[in-house]
């Protein structure tokens, strides 16, 4: 059936590490009013759509996003209003075609994804379901996915040389979303009892995750093992296992090779020191584990543990399709990480989830490094069935509404499985 939007409006606001962003609303001619707010994500991954910032280093150092505010309202907000519309993939396709044209200035992801999240949130309500109830799917039963909470922190996302990015837990054996998210609240709380009790508490990094004086990974792992006997659970895919986001491009030498604390380590050697912790260590899932240039070395780490965990391609990937499909088809990683400021829509991001379905590599829904208290990628991360949400720690509230999000649909819908597929 045909809807039509009556008005587009736009307002610059600021995000969880202190950067402007956008939030967007919508009016439908039904009166049906939705918003959205924009996460942002500074990151050099090729591939991924652009946010539009405003370079004016006398407003916010130059990351202002009037210029993408005022696209919305003199480009975007008269090619979609006062026609009639019939789903979010057209309106997504013409947000797309507008910032294509060579003959009109680039609107930016920035936008574009807020106006098409705020459109998905308006037709849904129109419609009177919830959005991952109207969502389109991706060819998976929609599912309450396994949250995948942030401990600790480390590499550039923190002040300390602790060489991974970020260390979380994933609590596989809960029986239920509530039991899940209590779980990572219990061991947050243990990790943190620990770090205080040994005088390594040293601060909460942007995601939640605690940073602290250690320094060795393994230090960081048995850290997170104790805390979880601590809290009462036990340790592996039948309790509560691990996974470590390396972020290795940030290790990455200009000879190649990849810096971990004093140590100067080839691919292979990265390659046989990640067997080493998945032989000793819980460890069921590995993101970034070498730089996306990484090719050959991708290549045979997938060859070496692909069969024995999950090794997730973000910054390789860039929830690009192309590039997702190139990944596959090189042998490369068995899963892809999606965040939001990737995508320039929500048709996007339903289209590479789709692809990572037919390809048989898992998906993971993750935060951003800039949230806001928008709620949305836990509705998309139902919807699309991937079976994994990592939204940051336990912690700050930009990240917990997320998970509260997952406890409150969960609590109000009794056919949705939970857990990955």
């Amino acid at each position: 059936m045909a809807f039509e939007i009556a008005c587009v409006s736009a307002l610059e606001i600021i995000d969880s590490i202190a950067r402007p962003t956008l939030e967007v609303g919508i009016q439908l001619t039904d009166g049906t009013r939705a918003s959205a707010t924009v996460p942002t994500g500074p990151t050099l991954c090729p591939g991924h759509a652009l946010e539009l910032r405003d370079q004016d280093v006398t407003r916010f150092d130059g990351d202002g996003v009037l210029t993408a505010r005022e696209r919305i309202k003199h480009l975007i907000a008269p090619t979609l209003a006062g026609r009639p519309w019939f789903d979010l993939a057209e309106i997504d396709q013409a947000l797309i075609s507008l910032d294509a044209d060579p003959d009109m200035p680039p609107l930016g992801a920035n936008a574009t994804l807020g106006v098409s999240i705020a459109v998905a949130r308006a037709l849904a309500r129109s419609a009177g379901r919830s959005v991952h109830a109207w969502l389109p799917g991706t060819g998976q039963k929609r599912r309450l996915p396994l949250p995948v909470l942030s401990m600790l922190t480390g590499s550039a996302l923190a002040p300390h040389h602790l060489s991974f990015a970020d260390l979380m837990i994933c609590p596989i054996g809960a029986p239920s979303m509530a039991d899940a998210v209590r779980a990572g609240v219990e061991v947050y709380h243990a990790i943190h009892r620990r770090l205080d009790r040994d005088g390594l508490t040293m601060g909460v990094s942007d995601d939640g995750g605690f940073w602290c004086g250690l320094t060795k990974p393994e230090m960081a792992l048995r850290l997170i093992i104790n805390a979880i006997h601590d809290a009462g659970y036990s340790a592996g895919t039948d309790g509560i296992a691990i996974a470590i986001d390396v972020a290795a491009s940030a290790l990455r030498r200009d000879d190649g090779n990849y810096q971990v604390g004093n140590e100067t380590l080839s691919s292979t050697d990265m390659i046989s020191w990640y067997t080493e912790l998945v032989d000793a260590f819980p460890i069921w899932s590995i993101e970034d584990g070498l730089s996306p240039d990484d090719i050959l070395g991708w290549q045979s780490l997938t060859d070496a543990l692909g069969g024995r965990v999950q090794l997730v391609a973000d910054e390789l990937c860039c929830a690009h399709p192309e590039r997702i499909q190139r990944a596959a088809d090189t042998g490369i990683a068995n899963a892809a990480a999606l965040k939001l400021d990737h995508v320039a829509t929500v048709s996007q991001a339903l289209q590479s989830l789709r692809l990572c379905n037919d390809l048989g590599y898992a998906q993971i829904i993750t935060q951003s490094p800039g949230e806001t208290g928008d709620t949305f990628i836990a509705d998309l991360a139902i919807a699309s069935g991937c079976g994994q949400l990592a939204a940051g720690a336990p912690a700050r509230s930009e990240r917990v509404n997320k998970y509260n999000r997952l406890i409150q649909i969960a609590a109000n819908t009794s056919d949705l499985p939970f857990g990955m597929a």
